[in-house]
């Protein structure tokens, strides 16, 4: 029997909050943006994250990057725990753990040309490499990601969203990392080329092992690239499982909620189930509810909903979710 490989990625409790001063001589409230999160992420997986705006999907990205320092619980990476590493003893592993940005064109440098832009961190890392060799791997990335080589010294404005966003592939994927975290790399593009760069991320993954962190609030697309999906309500875990079982067998009422809202891509089909349409406003994570965080909106709460949060406790192998009425 082969044994289970190891996480690369261990986050346990993770918590991040940011004071917001109430005015002089009134106090610091603490908005949790990310409230007690645990999960494992192994090699060449892909964990998919979802969740509404506001949920704490790119601060949970980037606290386990160290982009964010969490104020609470521990990240470790490969074993270790990297949690209190000051920066300096972090920069061996940023060549390991890299991020693909949201807006394409904003994460890039206007004034550097393409080369530059995905050639930096190899002047970071790997400052003597030879100029013939530093290009040569530029161009194969560029290859790679579907970049013609002869744009290397075009500038960003030069090209459209999708090419922008295949550049900041090719400047995550330079140095080989082990992990990305892609923080909703599609949301800023169009329905065709969020799919292709959808299928080339699965690529590349395939190809280089990668493992992935992809968050998004788009299910349809988690659905396609991810292998486990966790879903995040007001910085806190509602549900996690793998792909399958979380869309056959939603267990929290967010997350059959967010099922049910996915639009359907051929207008004569009918749904199996009726959509679960949610009141009320996302509640302020500066004053949160009391017991269960989503009671507030949810369909099934009774009293003890409002008395006492739930654990995020397993309903099968590998299938967690945090409701007093998961069972059902």
């Amino acid at each position: 029997m082969t044994a289970a490989p190891a996480p690369l990625l261990s986050v346990r409790d993770l918590k991040v909050s940011f004071p917001m001063p109430r005015g002089m001589f009134r106090g610091v409230d603490h908005l949790r943006a990310v409230d007690g999160v645990s999960f494992d992420l192994f090699p060449g997986e892909t964990l998919g994250i979802v969740g509404e705006s506001g949920c704490g999907k790119s601060t949970l990205g980037r606290a386990v990057l160290k982009l964010i320092e969490p104020t609470g619980g521990t990240v470790a990476w490969l074993g270790q725990d990297i949690s209190d590493l000051p920066e300096s003893r972090m920069r061996p592993h940023r060549q390991d753990m890299q991020v693909i940005f949201q807006d394409p064109l904003a994460s890039l440098d206007p004034r550097m040309t393409v080369g530059d832009i995905i050639g930096e961190p190899l002047d970071t890392f790997h400052p003597k490499l030879k100029r013939v060799e530093r290009r040569a791997r530029i161009e194969e990335m560029m290859a790679k990601v579907g970049l013609l080589p002869e744009m290397i010294n075009r500038y960003p404005h030069e090209f459209s969203g999708g090419q922008a966003q295949r550049i900041g592939i090719a400047r995550a994927m330079i140095l080989n990392p082990k992990l990305i975290v892609c923080d909703e790399p599609v949301s800023a593009l169009d329905v065709s080329i969020q799919a292709q760069i959808v299928n080339l991320l699965m690529r590349l993954q395939r190809e280089f092992h990668l493992s992935l962190i992809f968050i998004s609030h788009d299910l349809s697309v988690v659905r396609h690239i991810s292998h486990r999906i966790m879903v995040l309500y007001l910085g806190k875990q509602a549900e996690l499982a793998d792909r399958d079982s979380l869309y056959r067998d939603p267990r929290h009422p967010y997350t059959k909620a967010l099922i049910s809202a996915v639009p359907i891509p051929d207008p004569d089909r009918e749904r199996n189930k009726p959509r679960i349409v949610l009141t009320g406003d996302l509640p302020s994570p500066l004053n949160p509810p009391s017991g269960c965080y989503f009671r507030t909106r949810c369909p099934r709460a009774e009293a003890i909903c409002a008395e006492t949060a739930p654990g995020f406790d397993p309903v099968a192998p590998g299938h967690f979710a945090a409701c007093h009425f998961r069972d059902g």
